[in-house]
Order: C-alpha cells, then sequence, then structure tokens
C-alpha cells in the first residue's frame, strides 16, 4: 500500500511542487484548491505519475465549513494520513496603519486558521500509526517583519508559533511536525515581477526539502528551516 500525503493549496506554487515529488517517490496525493479549473488541470497531468493516485476536492480553506467538508472527504476515503502539509495561504501587502480594514482577519483564517483546523481534523487518522509528519508552510517573514508585510508577517508570526507548540505536544506521539520559512520562490504571488530567474529560488527547491525531511530516522527531525535565495532576500 503507498504511503499518502495531504497537501493544501496544491495545485499551483509550493504545493504543486511537493504534490508532484511525492508522487515521483509513489505516493498517494491529496489536495484542495479553491477552484475546480485548477484541480481539473491537475489531474488531466496526473496520468505521467502512474504510481500515484491523486485526490482532489474544491475547498476554501479560509472557510471552517469547507476545512470539515475536506477532512470528511478525506477521512471517507483514507484510514490512514502519513504527511500533512499545511500550505495553503494568502499573501497582501500592506502597513498596519493603512491596511484596509478585515486584512487581519483575511490573512489569519487563510494562513493560521486553516492549518489549526484541518491538523486537529486529521490527526485521528495520524495518531494511531504513531509515527507520520506535518509541514507547516510559515515564511522567512515569520522570523523577520519587514515593511508593508502588515498583517501578513502577523499571521505568518502566528503559524510559527502553532508550529512550535504543535511540535511539542506530538513529540511524545511520533508525529514529527517541521516549520518551513522560504523566501521568495517563484509562485502566483511573483507572477510579473521583473527579476531574472536565479534571482528567485524555485519551487522545487522547497519540495526537495521537504522530501529530504522525511527521510531521517525516526529518532530525529527538523524542527525549523529558514531557505533564502542565495542572493538574500528581494
Amino acid at each position: 500500500m503507498n504511503k499518502r500525503i495531504v497537501v493544501t493549496g496544491g495545485t499551483k506554487g509550493l504545493g504543486r511542487a511537493i504534490a508532484e515529488h511525492f508522487a515521483t517517490e509513489n505516493f498517494d496525493v491529496c489536495v484542495c484548491a479553491r477552484t475546480d479549473s485548477d484541480l481539473t488541470e491537475m489531474q488531466k497531468h496526473w496520468t505521467k505519475y502512474s504510481g500515484s493516485t491523486l485526490l482532489t476536492y474544491v475547498a476554501d480553506m479560509s472557510k471552517k465549513s469547507e476545512v470539515w467538508e475536506f477532512a470528511d472527504f478525506i477521512r471517507m476515503k483514507w484510514s490512514h494520513l502519513d504527511v500533512l502539509v499545511n500550505n495553503a495561504g494568502l499573501f497582501l501587502p500592506g502597513y498596519v496603519s493603512e491596511e484596509q480594514e478585515g486584512t487581519l482577519q483575511t490573512l489569519m483564517e487563510t494562513n493560521l486558521y486553516s492549518a489549526y483546523h484541518i491538523t486537529r481534523a486529521l490527526l485521528p487518522i495520524m495518531l494511531p500509526l504513531k509515527k507520520g509528519h506535518i509541514f507547516n508552510m510559515c515564511s522567512v517573514a515569520s522570523v523577520m517583519a519587514y515593511p508593508n508585510g502588515g498583517s501578513y508577517s502577523i499571521s505568518k508570526f502566528a503559524l510559527l508559533g502553532f508550529s512550535k507548540a504543535l511540535r511539542e505536544e506530538m513529540k511524545p506521539k511520533g508525529i514529527k511536525v517541521t516549520g518551513i520559512m522560504p523566501g521568495a520562490t517563484w509562485s502566483d504571488s511573483w507572477q510579473g515581477v521583473n527579476q531574472p530567474s536565479e534571482r528567485l529560488m524555485q519551487s522545487s527547491d522547497i519540495a526537495k526539502m521537504v522530501w529530504a525531511c522525511c527521510q531521517l530516522s525516526d529518532s530525529a527531525v527538523v524542527e525549523d528551516i529558514i531557505i533564502r535565495p542565495q542572493l538574500g532576500d528581494l
């Protein structure tokens, strides 16, 4: 039986790269996205991963009710889960003193609460295995605030805090928890940016690091990863 991975926000960018990398290692993959057409496109291209089954589900992870529905779908299809990647997220630039009312709520719901709720909902099919791995896609903004980062940085600081709290709770239960803090990486968030390709990291770089973390022995865990472009942050 194949191992299984869930990647939220898995049709583009980092999520897509992670899903596809694990597919090459014969993991069965389940992803969600807000747009049905993105999921359909991903499903059409999945035939090249002959050793992997892809499950897709339309869900807006900022909405608690849809997170629960997604979790119900997963539990109906799978009796156990090996890896969970909390990748769904949103970037909205702005200054705390100037950003639009409701920005903090929107970013906390998308970047933090989505990970909190789906993790709680899926732990019941992870805990009985007494092993597994949860990855939380944080950001360099989780450790270093920057101008025009506003509520985005606040939400990513909070996600790193969630990751650290979960790590302590899961220690004796055999489940590893890793916070990933990437710098600038080519994805939809950087569309239209006039930079040479080598200035930003590739999504595949992050996927390789996630896979590498999963290859350690049961007695070792990478708690946090900061990975930046070679020339530094933009």
